[in-house]
């Protein structure tokens, strides 16, 4: 007896897991429970222990008739469970520039399907994410997902841009070696412009993680048509 309601509780707990909102579910709560101009003044989506799904979403906008001219806002469960207006002091390291949504073309849920992909490929495993959607020092919007072992033991950092879906930075995979990229052009890993004054061997290695690193953003590259969704799109289909 006491299995099958063990069985049933997993399957309970798995089911409500899959019903959490995803990052642009809980911006169209926003946007249609707060402020709808609010989505267009997003300067950080973020969410903690994602499986897949965080189960609340913290979003900060930029609000200059706030305290402090910010305004956070959680979301969980289907709707704003908090809300506050924090000093910029206090949260100066969460600050920059306002996201523009209408190039947002990839959803929590399908930068979970990337860092899937990406982490298996690199022979990582994981159990949680932590979400963090920004925009870069170029001005496109990116996610920055942190993958934590079932341990919490850390798993590794995955960059992707969410406009075009190119991964852009990995940290902890590919045999634990950072490697940068740039959106347009392939740029070699920090380090390697002087590959010729390494031995042979280490020369052996970097060259195979930065073919695997490459290999992996192209397969993703081809695949992104499957989880892409233009933002612009979802929050007017309603």
């Amino acid at each position: 007896m006491w299995r099958s309601t063990f069985v049933l509780l997993l399957f309970a707990a798995s089911a409500l897991a899959q019903e959490r909102p995803t990052a642009y579910q809980a911006l169209r709560i926003v946007g249609t429970q707060l402020n709808r101009d609010f989505v267009n003044h997003v300067i950080s989506v973020t969410g903690q222990d994602g499986n897949p799904q965080p189960e609340t979403w913290k979003i900060l906008l930029d609000d200059p008739k706030a305290r402090g001219g910010v305004r956070e806002v959680e979301v969980g469960n289907g709707r704003i469970v908090s809300e506050r207006t924090p000093t910029r002091e206090s949260i100066q390291g969460s600050l920059g520039a306002v996201v523009d949504t209408s190039k947002l073309n990839l959803d929590s849920s399908g930068a979970y399907t990337v860092a899937q992909q990406t982490a298996a490929s690199s022979h990582v495993t994981f159990s949680t994410v932590d979400y963090a959607l920004r925009v870069d020092p170029r001005g496109n919007p990116i996610w920055q997902l942190t993958l934590h072992r079932a341990g919490g033991e850390p798993g590794g950092i995955i960059e992707i841009g969410a406009n075009h879906g190119t991964i852009t930075r990995t940290e902890g995979l590919f045999r634990g070696t950072d490697q940068v990229a740039s959106n347009d052009e392939p740029t070699a890993p920090d380090g390697d412009e002087n590959e010729d004054d390494d031995d042979g061997d280490t020369n052996i290695v970097k060259a195979g993680i930065k073919h695997a690193f490459y290999q992996v953003r192209d397969d993703v590259k081809r695949g992104f048509y499957k989880v892409r969704r233009s933002f612009v799109d979802f929050f007017q289909d309603k």
